[in-house]
């Protein structure tokens, strides 16, 4: 009888690392809470992702074990080396990743972009539709696309960073990158508490400012919990937010005309208030809007938990011998 085959995944972030063991069919064996991930110590992070791992290897011994590891990571990753050129808010600066992991573990490895491995799974289990985009909107902007029935990576791995589409050059907000008019700098997490923080302060006795404790402390948790409960201000912010996701959509779709738009990540989860701008915005933008299907802008399906399920899946999928593969 054939040993079943499971894959560790990970996927590591600037703040956290989430990790688990999914089989070939994205099924959930185990799952690990999150653990804080190390900041600016290459060293130190690469420890604290092989303690994981161990940890996880450790509970499937024998029967179950494990035959590769996926790792998706926050940054600019080379595809299939899985050398991290650099990231914004982790550690890794022109990391060999993937052959420092393999050679400490003895397991085949793959290692990409984590808004990549995060759309690898909403395709996977999600979705599945040949067309689609995944975009991530945190306190960054991430996302993926797969293009009949692949991951589009670009030449070398590190395509497909849609929050550093450029979409107001001459506005007033710098990204983290040092670019004017990035996406991330304007329908990001971190851009919505901005929008909230401003509108607060006008509005000291509003419900923006009385649910954060003062309008410096509006974040973008705080605009969504706002907008649920029918805050016309904090609506406003969203679509704000919206009106320039929308704009970014467009662009998306002009160029790869695809048929699936999965929003995911925390700003997602509100729902409604969010979809409905990006919706009419994007309608507003497309090209020839009344000669094409247009594309389902949805919610993701899968959480918190897709980075890493898509990092196990395409570890298992490029490593099928497992541990004996050359």
């Amino acid at each position: 009888m054939d040993r079943p085959r499971y894959a560790i995944g990970l996927d590591v972030g600037g703040t956290k690392i989430a990790a688990g063991v999914t089989d070939a069919q994205g099924k959930v064996i185990t799952r690990l809470a999150p653990v804080l991930c190390p900041g600016s110590d290459q060293d130190a992070l690469l420890a604290a992702v092989l303690n994981v791992i161990e940890e996880l290897r450790a509970r499937h011994d024998g029967v179950t074990g494990i035959t590769a590891l996926g790792v998706g990571a926050a940054g600019l990753v080379d595809w299939p080396q899985g050398r991290i050129r650099t990231a914004p808010n982790s550690g890794f600066r022109d990391m060999p990743f993937r052959a420092l992991l393999q050679e400490a573990t003895g397991l085949p490895t793959v290692v990409d972009n984590d808004a990549n491995t995060a759309c690898w799974a909403e395709f996977r289990l999600g979705h599945r539709a040949p067309y689609m985009a995944f975009i991530t909107i945190g306190t960054g902007v991430g996302g993926g696309i797969v293009l009949a029935d692949r991951l589009f990576r670009g030449s070398s791995g590190i395509g497909t960073e849609i929050g550093h589409m450029v979409v107001d050059p001459y506005g007033p907000e710098r990204c983290g990158c040092g670019t004017v008019g990035c996406l991330e700098a304007l329908a990001s997490g971190t851009a919505l508490g901005r929008y909230g923080s401003a509108a607060a302060a006008s509005d000291p006795d509003g419900t923006l400012a009385t649910l954060a404790g003062r309008a410096p402390q509006v974040t973008g948790e705080t605009v969504s919990a706002a907008a649920l409960q029918g805050d016309s201000t904090a609506l406003a912010q969203l679509e704000r937010l919206g009106h320039w996701l929308g704009i970014g959509i467009a662009t998306l779709v002009n160029l790869f005309d695809l048929e699936l738009i999965a929003l995911g990540g925390g700003v997602a989860q509100v729902g409604d208030p969010l979809l409905k701008p990006v919706r009419a915005s994007f309608e507003h933008f497309v090209t020839a809007r009344s000669h094409r299907d247009l594309p389902d802008i949805v919610p993701a399906q899968l959480g918190t938990d897709a980075g890493w399920i898509g990092a196990a899946l395409l570890a298992l999928e490029h490593h099928p011998k497992g541990r004996n593969q050359s």
